[in-house]
């Protein structure tokens, strides 16, 4: 049978094994503690970066929250802008026709925005065309459309008028060159809104409001189908294909030798000056 003393043993035995477990428990709660700590702590070391890299990305180009309407042009889409309108400023333009109303010679060019080989002719012998004949006042151009490149007629619709829309506004062959200036693989899907837009955003002087409104108008659609009859009525059935002819007179079809060189053009406007 147990004494007193060994029950006052036991009893003191029992405090410190709970004594023991106390401490033991404390001590784990203090871990947890400075774990929670050193985590929270590297997660917000690591939440710190991240703010800095984000502020360092959107000092480096310039914010991301662009004005709308506005477009952050890349140095390619810059320089190509430059080139436009280095080569068009100062030049009439009125509707979907570039240079003086007073020119003596008129050439109509059919062109499919989509078609490379107008883009060859606009980037080589067109621009020639344009600074050695037309900036002076012999020459002045008038664009129509034929669909021969674009597959879908919504697309090119949609393409030949938004180019249309900017003739409202007499920026049609600004966004014109533009667009033959960026093009890529004919039908490969990259003619969509965004492109479309992207390009009146880099038209200079164009107001995109008014373009957008001007897109609406049933006359475009029409002149489509009337320049796909006037097309069909002189024989052409690729572009680019272009007629001459005294201004304000009859219009022959002009067989073209080279789409990269200007003179036979040269020679054709030089021969009808004089007529």
């Amino acid at each position: 049978m147990p004494t007193l003393e060994d029950e006052q043993d036991l009893t003191r035995k029992q405090r410190r094994e709970q004594a023991r477990e106390q401490r033991k428990e404390a001590e784990r709660a203090a871990a947890q503690s400075q774990t929670r700590r050193t985590r929270l702590i590297q997660l917000g070391g690591v939440l710190g970066v991240v703010v800095v890299i984000i502020v360092v990305i959107l000092v480096a180009t310039g914010g991301s929250s662009s004005t709308p309407g506005k477009v952050q042009k890349g140095a390619p889409e810059t320089k190509l802008v430059s080139q436009v309108s280095s080569l068009l400023g100062g030049i009439p333009e009125s509707g979907n026709s570039l240079g003086a109303t007073s020119a003596p010679v008129t050439l109509v060019y059919y062109g499919d925005l989509q078609c490379p080989f107008c883009g060859e002719f606009s980037r080589t012998a067109l621009a020639q065309l344009i600074e050695r004949d037309v900036r002076p006042g012999k020459l002045r151009i008038e664009y129509r459309n034929l669909e021969t490149a674009t597959h879908e007629p919504e697309v090119f619709r949609a393409e030949q008028i938004a180019a249309m829309a900017a003739g409202k506004q007499n920026r049609a062959w600004y966004y014109i060159e533009l667009f033959y200036r960026q093009q890529s693989q004919e039908n490969s899907g990259y003619v969509n809104e965004g492109f479309l837009r992207s390009l009146a955003q880099q038209t200079p002087g164009l107001n995109l409001t008014a373009w957008l409104a001007a897109r609406s108008d049933p006359e475009y659609a029409t002149q489509i189908t009337t320049d796909a009859q006037a097309a069909n009525n002189a024989g052409f059935t690729g572009t680019p294909a272009f007629q001459i002819g005294r201004t304000g007179g009859a219009l022959k079809k002009f067989e073209y030798e080279s789409l990269t060189n200007p003179a036979p053009f040269e020679k054709a406007v030089a021969e009808l000056t004089k007529a």
